[in-house]
């Protein structure tokens, strides 16, 4: 527990009953009376009182502001769509430091159309949104929408230069080289009149806009009617149009069937960040992709960054009318010609329902001014495009870790502050982790990951089977990991072969192999051990290489829950900064023990129970149990084959048969598998 003397929170909590149980939006301010937090609950009271429970169990980044802060206030309201509403506001408004800000970390492009202008001009645009202006957007790559534009003049040649070069053009009497190709109409010297430069521009809008199936009908009717007449190079020049209108659509390939108007949000997270990815559909079509990493306000899950990103993302789209495909004329920036706010989507597909989904629909409905669906996609187009901007997210989210990891100053950063912070002779140059993974005591397993300057060596991982004897929790498995890998270290230094720990005689190389000149497996020591766990588990750890007699390693602990460093024989831990680049190598390299140790664990368990149950039949070898498996696709299946069923795979007689089913039998029985 905190210590009343310290605890900041002691000065401003407000007395017992004095909070409401009552939806509402509260607000955090530190001394100088800047709102520093904002956020919202279905119960004020239960919300708030959290926020003074035991700093040692709140989320690293909510405990900084609690601490910081130096008052609370709340304002009550009837509805949790008020609510939303309100919080949003007032994130808008105060822009609090301790809020996650779901913007964009780059300024995306679109395709601008100036309808309000006599002759309306197509190109790339980033900015504010203006009125009478159409935009299509927002796109990844600016490279990607001026080589679909440039296909697409050859079709629709509306103008593109600027109201400068457009007046200067037509000053001089001559169309610029645009004009000279055929990828502009050339109004600037009255080749069309405005109206009919209007229709290309108007076409250009239709096809843009997804509905291009009576723009190719229509281009096919006149290819062939001018065909027909004798019209030859009409026909060819249709022809030519026709593929280049193709090729353009191939770059925007069919996602969604049924030509749905919808927005995709996926998430990739640690304890400490989270990678949003969110990709624009309309018309059936993927229009625009959005991504960017933010930092976690609070400990929670994917419905609760589902919840904080609807109302902020949307809120701010529809505020500053940022339209994926939005209307012009005289409607404002980001309305459609119903009036709607285009904005915000007909649906918005998520993988996992906040608790007020209901209010954020209701909410997202009067933003839009029409019905919005809010749901989790199950089966079908939808869930495989879902599962498609989950790999993206999770993508984004390696790219953003292998983007620090591997910048070099960064790790030499990293290595030297790890050296300040634990008080190291050296910097850690070589570090080892060590983790263990189980599933309630059943098949426990170990990794050992090595990190040399800052980067993975993985030919040098390990694995490891725990023993029986110390399947008794993960202090004891931490214990004989470590045990095991020193004795290695000490037995392949020893010249004679022995478990002393000394240097080499009658010349030979301690560590290395006489036979290949290669360094041997575990010769040797790292630094900096690190073990996945709190106090008790780098207390085990240093017991063992103090028995050992190996003095030379040094030994912490980092607890995944709150980041903490943990000291052998400390009874508080070492807490590192938040943006300290020695705590993010730390987290790599538990992150990368982690992901081995499950992986081992996986393929052990899967080998026991693919193969367990089948041991104990006489004269069935690894040959004919991977046969059977391979035949039937699983043991479930092989369990409820007949004997005959059994006998007819290549190999396995009748007799061998009868004892593969008699064996299954009592194991489904004994339920041993």
């Amino acid at each position: 527990m905190a210590d009343p003397s310290t605890d900041r929170r002691v000065s401003y909590r407000p007395a017992p009953g004095t909070i409401p149980d009552a939806p509402g939006v509260y607000k955090f301010r530190d001394s100088g009376g800047r709102v520093i937090y904002v956020g919202k609950a279905k119960s004020l009271r239960g919300r708030l009182n959290s926020y003074f429970a035991d700093v040692s169990g709140l989320h690293p980044r909510t405990a900084q502001m609690v601490t910081t802060a130096a008052s609370v206030e709340w304002t009550v309201v009837a509805t949790e769509v008020e609510a939303l509403q309100l919080e949003y506001n007032w994130i808008k408004e105060f822009d609090p430091r301790f809020n996650v800000r779901y913007r964009d970390d780059k300024s995306y492009p679109v395709l601008a159309v100036t309808l309000n202008e006599e002759f309306p001009r197509l190109h790339v645009y980033r900015g504010t949104r203006r009125k009478g202006v159409r935009y299509f957007g927002p796109y990844a790559h600016a490279w990607a929408l001026r080589e679909t534009l440039d296909v697409l003049l050859r079709v629709f040649p509306a103008r593109t230069c600027t109201r400068d070069v457009f007046r200067r053009q037509s000053r001089i009497g001559r169309p610029c080289l645009l004009g000279d190709i055929g990828k502009c109409s050339a109004p600037c010297v009255g080749r069309v009149t405005a109206d009919e430069h209007r229709r290309i521009v108007d076409d250009f809008c239709e096809f843009f806009a997804g509905r291009t199936d009576t723009m190719m009908r229509r281009l096919e009717k006149e290819m062939h009617e001018a065909s027909a007449e004798l019209e030859f190079e009409r026909a060819a020049r249709l022809r030519d149009d026709l593929g280049a209108l193709r090729r353009a659509m191939e770059k925007q390939a069919v996602v969604l069937g049924d030509g749905a108007d919808a927005d995709v949000v996926a998430f990739a997270q640690d304890d400490l960040e989270a990678a949003v990815q969110v990709f624009h559909v309309r018309g059936g079509r993927v229009r625009g992709q959005r991504g960017w990493v933010v930092e976690k306000a609070e400990e929670t899950g994917t419905a609760g960054l589902v919840d904080q990103f609807l109302s902020q993302f949307y809120g701010d789209q529809a505020s500053s009318g940022e339209p994926v495909d939005g209307d012009p004329g005289e409607n404002s920036p980001g309305q459609n010609s119903s009036g709607e706010n285009s904005a915000v989507p007909r649906e918005v597909l998520v993988p996992e329902l906040p608790d007020d989904a209901p209010a954020i629909a209701e909410w997202l409905t009067v933003l839009r001014g029409s019905r919005v669906q809010l749901r989790v996609p199950q089966r079908g187009d939808k869930r495989a495009l879902m599962e498609t901007v989950e790999r993206n997210a999770k993508e984004a989210f390696v790219q953003h870790k292998l983007k620090r990891a591997g910048d070099l100053t960064a790790r030499s950063a990293a290595l030297q502050e790890l050296q300040d912070q634990l008080g190291l002779d050296t910097a850690p140059l070589r570090i080892e982790c060590v983790d263990i993974s189980h599933i309630q005591g059943s098949d426990v397993v170990a990794s050992l990951v090595v990190f040399e300057d800052g980067l993975p060596r993985k030919a040098e991982y390990r694995r490891f089977a725990i023993r029986e004897a110390a399947t008794q929790g993960d202090v004891a498995s931490i214990a004989e990991v470590v045990r095991r890998r020193f004795h290695r270290m000490i037995s392949e230094t020893a010249p004679d072969g022995s478990t002393q720990h000394g240097s080499a005689q009658h010349g030979s190389a301690p560590g290395i192999d006489p036979e290949t000149g290669r360094p041997k497996k575990f010769a040797y020591p790292p630094n900096l051990l690190v073990v996945d766990g709190a106090g008790p588990q780098a207390n085990a750890a240093a017991d063992v290489l103090t028995e050992m007699g190996i003095g030379d390693v040094a030994v912490i602990g980092l607890a995944k829950r709150l980041e903490e460093v943990w000291l052998p024989a400390e009874s508080e831990p070492l807490i590192l900064p938040r943006t300290s680049e020695a705590l993010y190598l730390l987290q790599r390299v538990r992150d990368e023990a982690h992901r081995f140790a499950i992986a081992y664990h996986r393929q052990k368990r899967a080998k026991r129970m693919t193969t367990s149950a089948l041991d104990d039949v006489p004269g069935l070898g690894e040959t004919r149990k991977t046969a059977l498996i391979k035949h039937f696709g699983s043991l479930k299946r092989l369990r409820a084959a007949s004997v005959d069923e059994i006998s007819g795979v290549p190999g396995v007689g009748r007799r061998t048969a009868e004892a593969v089913v008699a064996a299954l039998s009592r194991d489904k029985e004994g339920n041993d598998v």
